[in-house]
């Protein structure tokens, strides 16, 4: 019964304390599962003309257009934080390290298409832990998993002992 009444009493804590990261992960793994059917969330991703792929812009070309566009948080190539391209869609999003914005350019005639920005990234930063500190992401978020880990196998003890010991017990005549 010892054995029965730690689980109870750890798997209570463990519960009440990561349920908070819990809430936390359910609301930000829903708005990124949701994120392309809101633009506000993450910009939906332009079309750019059709081109062959000779006429697409080279990369010094393309720093040249997200530089030379005067937006402030592309004034180096530092502020870069990355560059998608889509081949099917014929467009670069460039992702900057400040603030979450993006550029869409043409990847044929090196037009902005599109200057936003884009939520997501803080939403996956969030979800993830980084947002609050690297160490929160590299030490907490592993406790959580393991927590969770726990709070599953306590709460199948939980649940079958009682069911066990039931059946263990002889039924007694009235």
């Amino acid at each position: 019964m010892k054995l029965y009444k730690l689980f109870w009493d750890t798997h209570k804590w463990v519960g009440i304390v990561l349920a908070l990261v819990f809430f936390n992960l359910a609301i930000t793994g829903f708005l990124l599962l949701v994120k392309k059917k809101y633009d506000w969330i993450q910009p939906p991703t332009q079309k750019g003309v059709e081109g062959e792929i000779s006429q697409y812009l080279t990369v010094e070309e393309l720093f040249n257009v997200v530089l030379g566009a005067g937006h402030e948080d592309f004034q180096s190539p530092a502020d870069i934080d990355r560059v998608d391209f889509r081949p099917d869609k014929r467009v670069h999003k460039v992702h900057s390290v400040h603030h979450h914005s993006e550029l869409q350019i043409d990847a044929v005639t090196g037009q902005i298409l599109s200057d936003k920005t884009r939520r997501s990234d803080l939403l996956e930063k969030i979800h993830d832990g980084s947002f609050f500190g690297e160490w929160t992401h590299d030490l907490l978020m592993p406790l959580v998993a393991a927590g969770l880990l726990f709070l599953s196998a306590s709460g199948l003890y939980l649940w079958l002992q009682p069911k066990t010991r039931k059946k263990k017990k002889p039924n007694r005549p009235n």
